[in-house]
């Protein structure tokens, strides 16, 4: 039987990295268990799993990404047309009237284009989205279509306009939500919001949260120089060009991840969340095996060319079944001692967490666990032995596959 939900926890170790940062360039942090801990945020790591490219990559899905632009009507549906040979002031007027329908009219937009200098550059800037919008491939070729219909045939703007408001009604949400793939893979994986009467939000079907220490923050300012190799002999205390410092922190981060099957497969297939047992299931299954590695792989990192922050999970384990997910974040609620061996103790804090959790909750899920170092003690709790993470992912499909 297919998982209703599939969870994914993982224990990472980075030393000496600045992985995210906040608005004033210091690490990102959070306070837990009275204790203030570092953080990474679910939207930068989330960045890093959509846009890698390699081994196990979400690109190595033939199903191609969402779009997101302010500028994805002007390159993808006035340049295409006026290509084509229409007439690029009717195409502009028509899909300017498109993005309000869709997006509705915006102030800002429309007084910044009253001051331009020219017809051409106004058009421009009305076509420009007030913020980042994310459409999929098939979406966006529906709305050109649209376009494209309204001005075939159409003598002047006026025209077009009035085929395009005759089309209007065929513009609905049920149209876009029968377009396979329709928003594309990413806003099918983690959602998007678009605040209109047609395009409804896409909820997220993957799940994740704030991965942060298990321990107390652990930082060190770094002081550094650039030095000008031009600046010698009596200039040499001169020489460094640039001084200044940034923050590094080091530490053993726990992140979880919930995956909400149903909904996966639907916003996939576009079939209805009641129906996604009975949908192709493939799909969604190898979304969630490419995810376990890059989890386990793909590091969330700034400062690339002076950290070298790649590092690889210690720890992976996942669970699948129907009962309510639950986090194991609150196995790190007490701070842990990093000394003699912090992994061993955070294995430790994990294995007590599930044997308190299961006397009291009981077992309602199956796992399975790929990991490094003396992780006995977890896989006791979990009466089960560790396996390669190509299994683990494997497994994780499996699941989805039924």
């Amino acid at each position: 039987m297919t998982a209703r939900f599939i969870q994914l926890h993982w224990l990472t170790s980075y030393p000496s990295v600045l992985l995210n940062r906040d608005d004033a360039g210091f690490a990102k942090r959070i306070p837990f268990g009275g204790t203030v801990r570092t953080r990474i945020s679910s939207q930068c790591m989330k960045r890093h799993w959509r846009v890698f490219q390699g081994m196990n990559s979400l690109k190595e899905i033939s199903v191609p990404s969402s779009i997101r632009s302010r500028l994805t009507f002007e390159k993808y549906v006035v340049s295409p047309l006026i290509q084509e040979g229409l007439n690029p002031d009717m195409v502009r007027d028509v899909t300017k009237a498109l993005t309000d329908h869709i997006l509705g009219k915006s102030k800002k937009q429309d007084g910044k284009a009253e001051k331009s200098e020219s017809k051409a550059k106004k058009q421009s800037e009305m076509l420009a989205t007030s913020q980042v919008t994310v459409f999929g491939h098939p979406e966006i070729d529906y709305f050109k279509e649209k376009v494209r219909q309204a001005c075939l045939g159409s003598s002047d703007t006026k025209e077009a306009l009035n085929n395009f408001n005759n089309l209007l009604d065929k513009l609905t949400r049920e149209n876009l939500k029968r377009l396979k793939h329709s928003a594309g893979l990413d806003a099918s994986l983690f959602g998007r919001m678009v605040t209109s009467d047609i395009l409804a939000r896409m909820d997220a079907a993957i799940h994740v949260a704030h991965a942060f220490t298990v321990h107390a923050e652990a930082s060190e300012s770094d002081y550094f120089s650039a030095l000008d190799d031009l600046l010698t002999g009596e200039n040499v205390k001169l020489e460094s060009g640039h001084i200044n410092s940034t923050e590094l922190t080091s530490g053993l981060y726990y992140g979880y991840v919930v995956v909400d099957v149903p909904l996966l497969i639907s916003n996939l297939e576009g079939c209805s969340q009641a129906d996604a047992f009975k949908a192709d299931r493939s799909l969604a299954a190898a979304v969630v095996e490419k995810l376990i590695y890059m989890i386990a792989t793909v590091s969330p990192g700034a400062k690339l060319g002076s950290t070298a922050p790649y590092a690889s999970a210690s720890m992976l384990f996942a669970e699948a079944g129907a009962s309510q997910p639950r986090t194991l974040a609150n196995a790190f609620l007490k701070p842990v001692d990093e000394r003699p061996d912090l992994l061993k103790n955070a294995y430790q804090s994990i294995a007590t967490y599930l044997n308190d959790f299961i006397q009291m909750y009981g077992v309602h899920n199956e796992c399975c666990i790929a990991g490094m170092g003396p992780i006995e003690g977890v896989l006791s709790a979990l009466n089960t032995d560790r396996v390669p993470l190509a299994e683990l992912s494997q497994w994780a499909g499996q699941q989805i596959r039924g």
